[in-house]
């Protein structure tokens, strides 16, 4: 009898540039730390290595004092033949509210001029309305857009729900789709079922993008690969696992000898394994990768937190000096999470959700104190959720603000802003790219300027200034 023909070679994105790193030691890697090991990298095959967006943006001005755009340029001058992937909120682009078309547009537009392959685009509620700007404008570049599906559970997230997402994406012209499970929460016999479910509704490749806070993701990886997902992210094994990703190297030898075989050899990951693992070093001994990141946390599982809300949780108790307050503000996030619509917990909705559970717990009284936030996703200012909102909540949180509320896409009743921020930029404005920068994080763009001019002006300056800054990672 022939030997079965290999028909479904997986493909790996390699996270540790990007997600890893920002899931691990809050994105401060440096771009000096990266560009050593891009040459071994490049040889290795990747599907995509994920390099930018996320929360690297706001990093490297805020921590590093990096020009993000300068970073972009010189792994897209190293990578040669690896495909540069980076992460997109939307209309929130890489920040925490909605922006204006234009400036999706050109965000978009210089990303992709400055190396950028492929722009994965997600938004915290799924709500489609809010991608339909960048994915039209990255493939008006030339760029590959891929829509990412925040992956949560609840009554509204059946396969059903799941499918007619993935037609609708197919529909908008995005080239892939991605599962984007950021806490954790999809088991083995449930991506089986899921991947199954997509691949009866789209001809789109599917990729998974799993974290290991919850302890099953390798196990969900190798049932979702069975079932028909394409390509997985993963991350070299000194930045893997915790709240990070599986392990390349392991799920590189999981297929080996399959019909899945990714063909990746273990040397050369070896190699760049071996380049990570004094920077994990660095980074332990520094204090800044905690034990408390690389261990399993069943709690994900129980209330649906995130890792990295479950740590900004903590921070905010931790300053109230109520840290024995957990467990009710934990037992309160599936709560709040219902009221507000029950939306994916994501950035920026798990902030929205994680706060407003908090002060719900320390008022001793639900929704006596309202957040900014928490009255806009009422308001339909971060677009549309999958459940309705409690009234209840509404009438109490809201009054005679409701009025207010809106059911079209939030961006629609945003003006032009890209003239505005030229304006507004054009004292420090050295590159086309600064606009951008300053639209995004105008404070922190201000501050990273200030820093520039005095550095071409030779002040000897210490990247330790801004170290006591804090931000959402």
């Amino acid at each position: 009898m022939a030997e079965e023909k290999n028909t479904k070679k997986l493909k790996i994105t390699e996270t540790v540039l990007r997600d890893a790193h920002q899931s691990l030691i809050a994105t401060r890697m440096t771009t000096d730390e990266m560009l050593p090991i891009i040459p071994t990298m490049d040889k290795i095959g990747y599907n995509a290595v994920e390099c930018w967006g996320g929360a690297t943006f706001d990093a490297c001005l805020r921590f590093l004092h990096e020009d993000p755009w300068e970073r972009l340029r010189k792994l897209r001058d190293g990578f040669k033949n690896t495909k540069l992937q980076m992460l997109f909120r939307g209309q929130n682009i890489l920040g925490y509210k909605p922006y204006s078309d234009d400036v999706v547009e050109y965000f978009v537009q210089k990303s992709i001029a400055n190396g950028i392959d492929i722009i994965r685009i997600f938004d915290c509620l799924n709500d489609l309305r809010n991608l339909e700007t960048a994915v039209k404008a990255a493939k008006k570049e030339g760029g590959h857009a891929q829509v990412a599906l925040s992956y949560t559970l609840g009554e509204a997230y059946t396969l059903d729900y799941w499918m007619k997402k993935a037609k609708a994406i197919e529909e908008m012209g995005a080239d892939s789709i991605c599962i984007k499970d950021m806490s954790g929460l999809l088991v083995p016999s449930s991506a089986d079922k899921l991947i199954r479910a997509l691949k009866s509704a789209t001809d789109l490749p599917i990729e998974l993008h799993n974290h290991y806070t919850s302890g099953v993701a390798s196990m969900t990886c190798m049932k979702a690969v069975e079932a028909g997902c394409d390509i997985i992210d993963t991350a070299i094994s000194p930045f893997a696992l915790g709240t990070s990703q599986p392990a390349t190297e392991v799920m590189v030898e999981a297929f080996k000898g399959t019909s899945y075989d990714t063909g990746l050899d273990q040397k050369l990951l070896s190699e760049v394994s071996e380049y990570f693992q004094p920077i994990r070093q660095k980074y332990i001994d520094s204090g800044r990768l905690s034990t408390k990141v690389l261990g399993v946390n069943i709690k994900t599982l129980l209330y649906q937190v995130p890792g990295g809300m479950l740590s900004n949780l903590i921070g905010q108790l931790k300053e109230q000096g109520k840290e024995d307050k957990l467990q009710e503000v934990l037992e309160e996030v599936p709560r709040v999470r219902k009221d507000l619509g029950e939306p994916p917990l994501v950035t920026p909705s798990s902030q929205i959700v994680g706060t407003q559970a908090v002060l719900n717990v320390l008022m001793g009284e639900r929704y006596k104190v309202v957040t900014d936030q928490t009255k806009d996703l009422l308001l339909g200012k971060y677009g549309k959720t999958e459940k309705t909102f409690n009234p209840e909540v509404v009438d109490k949180a809201l009054g005679d603000e409701k009025k207010n509320a809106i059911s079209c896409r939030p961006a629609d009743l945003l003006e032009p802003q890209l003239k505005e921020m030229e304006k507004a930029v054009s004292k420090w404005k050295k590159q086309d790219e600064d606009t951008l920068t300053y639209a995004l994080f105008p404070q922190v763009a201000k501050d990273f300027f200030e820093y520039r001019e005095a550095q071409e002006s030779g002040v000897d300056l210490k990247k330790a200034d801004t170290a006591t800054k804090s931000y959402p990672v």
